[in-house]
């Protein structure tokens, strides 16, 4: 990298929801996870103070702070009450004029999008499981089997579940009437790869990194449905899936394969339009990498997949997030000129 920021001269402002609907037990977690993001980033250097959005006036949270003097690392995931709403908060940030990790609003908006991220994909040549959109209860000819049926703005698996893996034309009918019903939104109907599943995270801008990948081993299961990363998987503890899917770091990978691993991911994150970091679930078959989703601003709490990632290349927690603020700091108004001047 250029010439180095002294850590001490970058005030680093950590931002993250806190809803007020939430129950107390995800208050106190969402606390405390963005407490330790925030004391490992103090501890390699950096004045750091937790914001915590309590509602929909993000920009009142700021008021008090410079842009000047001040470096965002956004963890805002969305407005307190309002659905889809993670790239709101960037767009203050934009328009207040602060410099932030991550990606900027419309890649935030976009991505949440399947639809669109999809066609961009399939615009810019990048191999992703064939698929189709539904604004109706209809099958329309899909005979493509086994598949899965996704809301079309949901994240975190939100609407995944074993049922979303259907595997004849009646299961299909009736899991997109359920996804148009449940979520009042499009289903994505997606030729459903029973294969190994790799989360890859990446970093950079212009020149990209990949981290070690992580594979997803669903060796415990034998039956379709259960192969494959539900919400229980990530979020509910003791449950079937998130007891027996085990994580492989790095992932055993030959060297040629982490070539075109990297080339496939790293043309998905520019074509989303990526900043700073993300990450991209992908599926193997037939020798051939398929890009599930993209994942900007992706999770960073310090038992994600990206910090482990980071970890195992020799980051600790506290390193990953200075990296990310310091390629944010390459835009900054100040600290960017004089790396570049330096």
């Amino acid at each position: 990298m250029p010439v180095d920021i002294d850590p001490a001269q970058v005030p680093v402002l950590v931002v993250y929801n806190m809803d007020p609907a939430w129950d107390m037990q995800d208050r106190q977690e969402v606390a405390s996870v963005s407490d330790r993001l925030g004391r490992a980033i103090a501890e390699v250097g950096y004045p750091t103070s937790l914001i915590p959005v309590e509602s929909e006036c993000i920009a009142e949270h700021l008021d008090p702070y410079s842009p000047l003097e001040h470096i965002v690392l956004n963890w805002c995931e969305g407005v307190p009450g309002v659905p889809h709403s993670e790239w709101m908060a960037a767009d203050v940030m934009d328009r207040q004029g602060f410099v932030f990790t991550g990606a900027g609003a419309s890649t935030l908006r976009l991505s949440q999008n399947k639809y669109f991220v999809k066609r961009i994909l399939d615009l810019s040549g990048i191999p992703t499981p064939e698929w189709r959109l539904y604004t109706r209860p209809d099958s329309d000819g899909w005979n493509r089997f086994p598949a899965i049926v996704k809301p079309m703005s949901e994240h975190c698996s939100e609407g995944i579940t074993r049922d979303s893996v259907v595997t004849n034309q009646d299961d299909l009918m009736r899991r997109i009437t359920y996804i148009l019903d449940a979520y009042q939104q499009p289903a994505i109907v997606e030729y459903f790869i029973d294969g190994r599943e790799f989360h890859v995270s990446l970093w950079g801008n212009g020149k990209l990194e990949m981290l070690p990948p992580a594979e997803m081993d669903f060796s415990l299961f034998q039956d379709i449905h259960d192969r494959l990363c539900t919400f229980e998987a990530k979020f509910v503890p003791g449950s079937d899936p998130y007891e027996k899917i085990r994580t492989l770091l790095p992932a055993p990978l030959s060297r040629e394969e982490l070539q075109q691993l990297k080339r496939v991911c790293s043309e998905a994150y520019q074509a989303i339009g990526c900043r700073d970091y993300a990450r991209i679930d992908v599926r193997y078959q037939d020798g051939s990498f398929f890009v599930l989703d993209v994942n900007p601003n992706a999770d960073i709490s310090d038992d994600a997949s990206m910090a482990c990632a980071a970890d195992l290349a020799g980051f600790s927690y506290g390193e990953m997030g200075s990296r990310l603020i310091r390629l944010a700091a390459r835009r900054h108004p100040i600290w960017g000129e004089s790396r570049r001047t330096g």
